[in-house]
């Protein structure tokens, strides 16, 4: 890599000593976390130059001709990034080449290369919720070093342009709780495809019942046999598969029930009463909506509203383009958006993918280029408007973007309630997800109680914690 002047990240621990989770004002630390990425994006200033077409030019000239490598996964905000990758090449004579496969088998696939000598890989697309494993066994690089280099670093990229929850939620390990702003925090990687919940509604079903788009939990729970029984259609569609599928479903309501999976000391909260009423909830969701929900992975719950068999949608933004999609969907104009409806509290999911560079990739720094490039200002915006999930607090406020998505006014409301403390993101997570909690979670949609089913899964948890050195 080219000699470059290292920045250090500031110690912001202390900064956001309570703005992680909700212990008293969910706004004050909303603000909090505001400051705190924006004092992380300050650290990371890049120098200015006076003729920046000049410096672009000179950036690029060093790596035409070569080949970058991404790992993405087969989702519908690729769809649309992967559209802007030739223009890419023509700016600045890199190629690209992409390794596009299921999401539930791009980390398997990435361990594997990203284990050798030498892998495949010049840059992966990895889920938040990897960040900790990857960095934990030196698997990707830090970022600091290249938005730290003159050589490399974009002087227009603003970062603290990047919405301040998905930044620390994709791209920061080390600090509070090991993934989130403090004491050797680092960013390791940055968004592109993150989001958060929203929710989505038939505009046209709702009124022929004379139904308001619900705002409490209360207001949703109650017209959900209205809508299957007058409506004559699944109320509100839901992932529900056996493993993480089924854990997503369960912690979009696990956190506005005020609930969590682990408390301050890790040990398992999931089974107290927050998280009871969450799968409570779910089971009426089950009994109430589109047949199969138990089954149903992102695909299946996203495509059962789309195809009109729902109602209601609560879940990641990706359904943003899908929806005006007519390849895809046939409700096109008979959608409306407001915000994921609120319990104990607003509380909304933050997550999805970010891009990182492998610690054995041979083009690292074209790789880098890459990043920028596609996360910067004017490809986040190109991107979303062609149905991508926006990244950046500009793009979500494009009075062009609302035009072409009304749904952004929502948006940029919903963003405000993004927890980045949504779900423990630790090395030990993907078990916990996906053979543990996220199976109990599907026994209480497949018959057993709900109280039952989570209590199954306490002392698996206990004993996975345990075993981890997280009990002193």
């Amino acid at each position: 890599m080219s000699q470059s002047k290292k920045v250090k990240l500031p110690p912001v621990a202390d900064a956001v000593s309570e703005a992680s989770g909700y212990s008293s004002s969910r706004r004050e630390a909303l603000k909090t976390l505001g400051r705190v990425t924006a004092a992380v994006a300050a650290s990371t200033t890049l120098p200015r130059f006076s003729i920046a077409g000049a410096q672009a030019s000179s950036r690029y000239a060093k790596y035409k001709g070569s080949t970058v490598v991404i790992s993405l996964p087969a989702h519908p905000h690729f769809d649309a990034a992967t559209k802007v990758f030739s223009q890419f090449t023509r700016e600045t004579g890199i190629k690209v080449e992409t390794d596009r496969i299921d999401t539930s088998r791009m980390k398997d696939k990435q361990l594997l290369e990203l284990g050798k000598a030498k892998g495949d890989y010049d840059v992966v697309t990895f889920i938040a919720t990897w960040k900790g494993e990857y960095v934990k066994k030196k698997l990707i690089e830090e970022m600091q070093p290249y938005l730290s280099n003159a050589a490399l670093a974009d002087p227009d990229y603003a970062l603290a342009d990047v919405v301040p929850a998905y930044l620390q939620n994709i791209g920061l390990v080390g600090g509070k709780k090991g993934y989130l702003p403090g004491p050797g925090a680092k960013l390791y990687g940055l968004p592109s495809g993150a989001e958060t919940s929203i929710m989505a509604y038939r505009k046209d079903i709702l009124a022929d019942l004379k139904l308001k788009p619900p705002a409490s939990y209360a207001e949703l729970e109650a017209m959900l046999p209205i809508i299957q029984d007058k409506g004559k259609i699944g109320a509100l569609t839901s992932r529900g598969k056996s493993g993480h599928e089924a854990m997503h479903g369960f912690l979009l309501h696990l956190n506005p029930m005020g609930g969590e999976v682990l408390d301050d000391n890790w040990k398992p909260a999931f089974q107290e009463a927050p998280g009871v009423k969450a799968l409570e909830f779910m089971q009426k969701v089950v009994d109430t909506g589109p047949k199969g929900i138990p089954s149903f992975g992102f695909g299946e719950m996203s495509n059962a509203f789309l195809q009109g068999e729902a109602a209601i949608y609560i879940d990641s933004i990706s359904i943003f383009g899908p929806v005006a999609d007519e390849s895809k969907s046939r409700i096109k104009g008979k959608v409306g958006y407001a915000l994921h409806p609120k319990a104990e509290r607003y509380s909304s999911q933050t997550g999805g993918f970010g891009l990182a560079i492998p610690a054995n990739s041979a083009n690292k720094e074209a790789a880098f280029l890459f990043i920028q490039w596609l996360t910067s200002k004017a490809q986040d915006l190109t991107i979303a408007r062609l149905g991508g999930n926006a990244m950046r607090t500009s793009t979500i406020s494009s009075p062009a973007l609302r035009a072409l998505f009304p749904q952004y006014a929502t948006l940029k409301e919903q963003i405000k309630y993004a927890n980045p403390d949504w779900r423990p993101i630790i090395p030990e997570w993907d078990t916990l997800d996906v053979q543990i909690i996220g199976v109990a979670v599907n026994d209480g949609l497949t018959g057993k109680a709900a109280a039952a089913a989570l209590q199954s899964a306490v002392a698996p948890t206990t004993e996975l914690m345990q075993r981890a050195g997280y009990y002193k």
